[in-house]
């Protein structure tokens, strides 16, 4: 299992005019840590898409507990708990200031190669990188 976290801070224009934050935003924040959880393992979208490999997401899920609001700052704990095929899942929890968990997603995405558009399994490197976590 691969755990990471990044803190980010809940921007006005991502809010309501309750002063929640949107519920779309949340597919932005899961794209933000997933990015950055990649990132981490020094893997970055940009190598992997001018590798020839898209990772389109297929599903994307959302369980509120409480809102956000403007000005919190966030943490996000991204987990990849299996070993990724051609299908790699994120598991997303969010936690306000105070540490409550207010708010827990999942997506799902598949490997795509560019030039054809169909499934494939991740780039060797990928695998390698991901496999001390799943040994």
């Amino acid at each position: 299992m691969y755990r990471s976290e990044i803190k980010i801070r809940v921007r006005y224009g991502e809010t309501d005019q309750m002063g929640y934050v949107y519920y779309g935003n949340y597919a932005m924040y899961y794209e933000v840590a997933r990015v950055e959880s990649l990132r981490q393992l020094g893997i970055t979208y940009k190598e992997l898409e001018d590798g020839g490999v898209m990772m389109p997401v297929l599903e994307n899920k959302s369980k509120y507990f409480s809102p956000a609001l403007y000005d919190d700052e966030l943490r996000i704990v991204t987990t990849i708990k299996n070993k990724p095929g051609v299908r790699i899942s994120f598991h997303y929890e969010i936690f306000n200031e105070s540490g409550k968990l207010i708010h827990e997603g999942e997506t799902l995405l598949a490997f795509v190669k560019k030039e054809t558009g169909r499934p494939c399994r991740p780039p060797e490197y990928f695998d390698q990188v991901l496999k001390p976590f799943f040994g």
